[in-house]
């Protein structure tokens, strides 16, 4: 398995909307840089937030979410509360091949401010609009800005194609449109 570079990136979102809509150069004036670099691609946060709340008491259960745990907001400036947790979509729409797998990384401008972004690995065959998971370890409220970029996606490919790929596995988040929340 080999990380890709930016040749490849261009070449697969280009020829086969591997990433849609995608930027062909890394966009940094004034903003969160986004778009592709040398071994990836950083995607950009749209602008749609389910922050956690404690307001209706319920209990954060992965097998039985309860969607009274999330405040729901459309923003450009979303700001989680200290030590607190949002959930959010990339605006990049992304369909993976059948012989590569995606590891996301937090970028070091979000990182350096103690907001911590976890992705889960984007498997062979899946497809659709990423949720994103933003912690602010922090004491302090935290912003994170709409349409700029949040984290890094590097791409491996294999030698070999899977024996079975999350399509084919019928996964359950596959062409996740939205902020999709935990399902069994």
């Amino acid at each position: 398995m080999a990380i890709k570079s930016d040749r490849w990136i261009r070449k697969m979102a280009n020829e086969h909307d591997m990433i849609n809509p995608f930027s062909e150069k890394q966009v940094r004036e004034g903003v969160i840089s986004y778009g592709l670099s040398s071994y990836g691609y950083d995607l950009r946060v749209a602008d749609e937030f389910k922050i956690f709340t404690n307001v209706n008491s319920t209990i954060v259960d992965p097998k039985k979410f309860d969607e009274r745990s999330f405040v729901s907001l459309q923003t450009d400036v979303c700001i989680v509360p200290p030590n607190s947790f949002a959930l959010a979509r990339s605006v990049e729409y992304f369909k993976i091949p059948r012989d590569v797998l995606t590891i996301c990384v937090g970028k070091s401008t979000y990182a350096r401010c103690g907001i911590i972004v976890n992705v889960t690995p984007f498997e062979p065959e899946w497809e659709g609009f990423v949720t994103l998971e933003i912690s602010n370890t922090t004491p302090l409220p935290a912003r994170i800005y709409a349409n700029e970029g949040l984290c890094q996606i590097l791409f491996f490919q294999s030698d070999e194609m899977c024996e079975t790929s999350y399509k084919d596995k019928h996964g359950k988040y596959q062409g996740q449109k939205g902020i999709v929340l935990p399902k069994l």
